[in-house]
């Protein structure tokens, strides 16, 4: 059976992103960012997905842990007392995440954190979610999102026929033809 050409796939899957973000008010964009960093990572394959996954939600959970640093520094704080909390907040919280991938080898996918990282951001300060401008609600939103990004990639490269460059269809050729 051959397969369909990966442009006809990969459209038909990003049609079901509208219903997604209509009906259930989810961040669609989330899906497409870790979509694309999937291939950017090398494609989907079991040892992408093993590093992509854990650091994608750990970007979410520090994003996450931003903002709701931001609301309690605001009750306490206005004007640039404030912007110099949200300084140290962001400066500390975001230094703190990317170190982590210093100490535990499986987080050292540092491009997966930032994924988790402007997907929640985008989520929750575009108001999406069940809760729109519930922190929780986004980050439950945004992750769960991201993690359909890789399927989507999974579906594409297995179901979809890609197209080559001229160079590369002709080493493509030539490992058929020895294999």
């Amino acid at each position: 059976m051959s397969k369909l050409p990966a442009e006809i796939v990969a459209s038909a899957l990003a049609v079901t992103t509208i219903f997604i973000g209509m009906v259930f008010h989810l961040p669609p964009w989330a899906i497409f960012i870790t979509w694309a960093g999937t291939f950017a990572a090398g494609g989907p394959s079991a040892s992408v997905l093993k590093k992509f996954f854990p650091t994608m939600v750990v970007g979410g959970i520090f994003a996450c842990a931003i903002v709701m640093c931001f609301k309690v520094a605001s009750q306490y704080f206005t004007g640039t007392p404030y912007i110099l909390a949200e300084c140290v907040i962001l400066f500390t919280l975001n230094a703190t995440m990317m170190s982590l991938a210093r100490f535990f080898p499986a987080l050292s996918f540092i491009p997966g954190m930032f994924f988790g990282f402007a997907s929640f951001f985008a989520t929750y300060f575009g108001k999406f979610g069940p809760v729109p401008g519930d922190p929780l609600f986004a980050l439950a939103a945004s992750v769960s999102m991201n993690a359909v990004g890789p399927i989507y990639a999974w579906i594409t490269a297995n179901f979809g026929a890609h197209h080559h460059a001229p160079e590369e269809s002709a080493q493509v050729r030539v490992r058929e033809a020895v294999s």
